[in-house]
């Protein structure tokens, strides 16, 4: 691992390198061409710095004082009106990277007393969430007590708080992002949180802490780290679906890998296996992010997006400070001795349940071929406050099965219209089930009782539905079968594909992606009387990019005249796929 650990440091040093001149004198960031500012990347980029120090102990890189740098930083995100706690919180471990000790704190000296003083005061400061937000009150409470700010620890007070909200809203153990509504928000920001707050435990000044605080950490981490092997593709895509993947998606599952293995989570006879996912999760990462000519983090550009809210600024400096972290932690990690046997991929399908009561359920549903190398994500969770397709429940599968990013379209999922109420069979299910059918074929199924709106509100006494999606090698079969409870009124019937192209640069030779024959749909019953509309050529459109190439074409079932519908009568929807799997370079 130590060619690894050296690996990751060179990268560290170049994406650094190449955003350094964006820090303005006043600390704040320059941004990338055509973007905003966040309020909160001069934290991001402090705790950067402190990482980069932290690895190496260097205060200078190609001319820049990081040291100033970083003070600079701090200093600007202790300023920024409101305050921005996310910030805040990276700018605190940041400064505590350089040093415990206040009095032994390179850039601890650099900060006019006015600062200091605002630091005091804003890691005293305390707001209680319900999200992924408390764990940046976690945070601020390590580097609060690390730098003898406060006699009185919190750090262990708000774990347990943390962990009992888990507990509330997820009978599996898995993190709900939501912070109000429907609830079951179960996205990316659960791994993160672990990561996060496992990081600032790290530079916790009492170990005693850390040591204690370890064991609770782990019976929600592990949860995520056993996901990891049905949920890494072949060609190292991890985490996939839900805001903010792409980029970060694999960043945090190789930082939760890597964590996990430093702290003895990964059993021994496992550990082959994860060696594995994360050579693979960072050879996605670095082909398909880093532009290797000027060694910096690619993030959106004319073929594909990113999370609206993350700059190139803010995950340059993000990759930066992991890159650091991962050179760390491989020094710390034993690769097993001998070559690694590992077993041949089987077709299996698995249903990650997140959530389990009578109210709703909510899971995880992952699919993979082992003769094609399909794929695939289902997930079955609240798209939280803003509704777009990357949290649908529908086979999320990039090359193959792609969406639009950071906006809504009802991908391979029908949509149903009465009057102002707008439904869609994802967000939740009841009677979720999984199972192997004929012919060694697997089936996920799931019913909706009430029918839910977009608005993730249930649409009381309207209808149900029956969803199931059949799966044998690469064929790919969705059923949708609605009633109404009484006559109603069907305005609209809206079904969307998507057909995009891996990016033209920055791609995995191993990558899944359609061949010329594409999707091979095929609607086996449509009780809607639809029609296929005009293919919508949307390659010169910027709203249409996935967070790994570019949407060319979009295909919409649609009948857009009233239908009177009947109690008693089932109305079905059964659209099947066959589609065309070759891999990007073959």
């Amino acid at each position: 691992m130590h060619s690894f650990s050296e690996q990751c440091l060179d990268m560290a040093r170049s994406m650094l390198a190449q955003n350094l001149e964006s820090i303005q004198p006043d600390g704040t960031v320059l941004p990338a061409n055509g973007e905003q500012s966040r309020p909160d990347e001069p934290g991001h980029i402090a705790c950067a710095l402190g990482e980069f120090y932290r690895v190496t102990g260097e205060t200078t890189l190609k001319g820049h004082d990081l040291v100033d740098l970083a003070a600079r930083c701090v200093t600007a995100q202790m300023f920024t009106e409101p305050p921005a706690e996310n910030g805040l919180a990276y700018a605190a471990l940041g400064l505590l990277c350089f040093g415990p000790s206040k009095e032994r704190n390179p850039v601890w000296e650099r900060l006019v007393e006015e600062t200091q003083v605002r630091i005091d005061k804003a890691l005293l400061h305390r707001s209680d969430y319900d999200n992924h937000w408390q764990a940046f009150n976690v945070a601020k409470a390590v580097a609060r007590f690390s730098f003898g700010l406060s006699k009185k620890d919190e750090t262990s007070r708000l774990i347990e708080r943390l962990c009992d909200r888990i507990n509330q809203t997820s009978s599996a153990g898995f993190f709900d992002d939501a912070t109000h509504g429907f609830g079951g928000n179960f996205n990316l920001y659960g791994a993160w949180s672990f990561v996060f707050i496992r990081s600032a435990l790290q530079l916790h000044a009492n170990s005693g802490v850390r040591d204690r605080k370890l064991p609770t950490l782990r019976t929600y981490a592990e949860k995520y780290i056993k996901m990891m092997p049905d949920l890494v593709r072949p060609d190292g895509l991890g985490w996939a679906f839900g805001r903010a993947a792409g980029a970060y998606g694999q960043m945090h599952c190789i930082s939760l890998i890597l964590q996990g293995l430093r702290d003895g989570w990964i059993p021994d006879d496992q550990k082959v296996k994860y060696f594995d996912l994360l050579r693979r999760l960072f050879m996605f990462f670095y082909e398909t992010y880093l532009d290797q000519e000027h060694g910096f983090l690619d993030l959106r550009d004319d073929e594909r997006t990113a999370y609206a809210h993350h700059t190139t600024r803010m995950a340059n400096f993000d990759a930066a400070r992991y890159l650091c972290q991962w050179s760390r932690l491989a020094k710390t990690v034993q690769m097993p001795p001998g070559a690694p046997r590992l077993d041949p991929p089987k077709t299996s399908g698995r249903f990650v349940i997140f959530d389990k009561s009578n109210r709703k359920e909510q899971g995880l549903f992952l699919y993979r071929d082992s003769e094609s190398g399909l794929h695939l994500q289902i997930p079955l969770i609240s798209s939280g406050t803003t509704l777009t397709a990357d949290s649908l429940a529908f086979p999320h599968c990039p090359g193959i099965f792609d969406w639009p990013n950071n906006i809504y379209a009802p991908v391979m999922l029908p949509e149903l219209t009465f009057g102002d109420l707008v439904t869609l069979p994802a967000f939740y299910g009841k009677n979720c089930v999984t199972g192997l059918g004929l012919r060694n074929s697997f089936y996920f199924r799931y019913e909706q009782p009430e029918l839910i709106t977009t608005k993730e509100e249930f649409a009381k006494n309207l209808g149900s539905v029956k969803v199931q999606w059949n799966f044998a090698g690469s064929k790919v079969s969705s059923e949708f079968a609605y009633t109404v409870k009484q006559q109603v009124t069907l305005t609209k019937f809206r079904y969307a594909i998507a057909i995009a192209a891996p990016h033209s640069k920055y791609r995995v030779s191993t990558g899944l992606t359609l061949g010329p024959q594409g999707h091979r749909c095929s609607v086996a019953k449509d009780d809607f009387q639809a029609t296929w509309q005009e293919t919508e050529v949307v390659s010169a459109d910027p709203t249409y990019r996935t967070n790994y190439g570019k949407i060319h074409y979009l295909q919409n079932l649609v009948r857009d005249h009233p239908l009177i519908m009947r109690p008693g009568h089932v109305y079905r929807l059964v659209v099947n796929f066959e589609p065309d799997i070759v891999h990007t370079d073959s």
